[in-house]
Formats: structure tokens, C-alpha cells, sequence
């Protein structure tokens, strides 16, 4: 039952995106189309889920045992880097168009404050190496849906007549400020759900 809710939390309730507001920059950065939101979703699935599996597991084999947490953040900054480059060196190779379209926001994973606050988070709440993963993985899902979600809006505004005053950065906080209220409609669903 407590992955189950770690799950729907990370992904409908405590979305990253619109409860959290973290990882905006690549949000609405990468949101221009979906395919490339959908490849950004994909490697970021993979880092983030990682990224919280082996930074609890170095929470718990090394920082706690040696009381060195206060190394905890360059330890997560290091290990989410080594990540982002291997998944960087691996789209180059497999899939250059995706690597070329991703561009810049491909290493700004690595300074992606989702990946390193699920990790925090996952920390802070006790989770063991498991539940780590399991919260990664729902927080990467819930950045997937909103990048994805999101990007499908945006592709709709660019075909519609819109003031020039608000076309581009301006609308598109517009559209994520609407869409983090429609969100918030999770949060009594999720209360009713485990309450039964």
C-alpha cells in the first residue's frame, strides 16, 4: 500500500512540476513539441530513478555510518552527473537526432533541481534503497506527465491566435498556472482513495 501511494503522490499529488515547482527550467525549455518532451521524459525517468536508488544507498553505506551527512549534496551532485553523462553518451550513439534536439538541456539534468530533490526528499522521509527508487520513479513520472502534457498544450497554442503581448514565455506560465490548480483536483481524489 505505501508504494502504491508513493506512486500516485509522486505523480498526481506532489507532482514536481506543479505542486513542488521543481524543475522548471527544462520544463518549459524542452515543452516546444512532444516528441522531444517525450525523449526528455525518457532520460529523465532513467536518471531520476537511479539517481534516488544510489544516493540511498550512499546515504545509508556511507554518509550515515561515517556521520558525514553534510556531504550528502555533492555526493548526489556527483553521482547524478555521472549519470546524465553516461545516458548523453548513450543517446549520441543511439539516437543522434534526439541527442542533437535535446541539445543543451541533455547535461542540465544534471543541474535539474527535480533529480536532486526526489533524492533529498527520499532522504529526508527515511526511505530505504527500494522506496527510494520506487519515489524516483513516481517523481520522474509525474515530471513526464507534466513536460508531456504540457508540451501537447503548447503545440495546440502555437496554431491559435494569441496577443503578442502574451506569446511565448509569458503564456506559457499562463498555461502552467492553470494546469498546477487543475492538479491540486488530485489531492482530495487521493485523500478519498486511501480513506476507504
Amino acid at each position: 500500500m505505501e508504494i502504491i501511494a508513493i506512486l500516485l503522490g509522486g505523480i498526481l499529488v506532489n507532482n514536481l512540476v506543479f505542486a513542488q515547482f521543481l524543475g522548471l527550467c527544462p520544463f518549459v525549455g524542452v515543452s516546444r513539441q512532444v516528441d522531444m518532451a517525450a525523449g526528455m521524459s525518457l532520460a529523465v525517468v532513467f536518471v531520476m530513478t537511479l539517481a534516488a536508488a544510489v544516493t540511498a544507498a550512499l546515504n545509508v553505506l556511507i554518509l550515515q555510518p561515517f556521520q558525514i551527512q553534510y556531504l550528502e549534496t555533492v555526493m548526489f551532485i556527483l553521482v547524478i552527473a555521472a549519470l546524465v553523462q553516461f545516458v548523453e553518451t548513450f543517446l549520441r550513439k543511439a539516437s543522434p537526432v534526439l541527442h542533437r534536439a535535446l541539445g543543451i538541456y541533455l547535461p542540465l539534468i544534471t543541474t535539474n533541481c527535480a533529480v536532486l530533490g526526489v533524492s533529498l526528499i527520499s532522504v529526508r522521509r527515511g526511505y530505504g534503497i527500494g522506496l527510494s527508487a520506487v519515489n524516483g520513479l513516481a517523481g520522474a513520472l509525474g515530471w513526464s506527465l507534466a513536460i508531456i502534457l504540457f508540451a501537447g498544450v503548447r503545440e495546440r497554442l502555437e496554431l491559435s491566435e494569441v496577443p503578442e503581448s502574451l506569446r511565448g514565455f509569458p503564456l506559457a506560465l499562463i498555461s502552467t498556472g492553470l494546469m498546477a490548480l487543475a492538479f491540486l483536483g488530485f489531492q482530495g481524489l487521493f485523500r478519498f482513495v486511501f480513506q476507504r
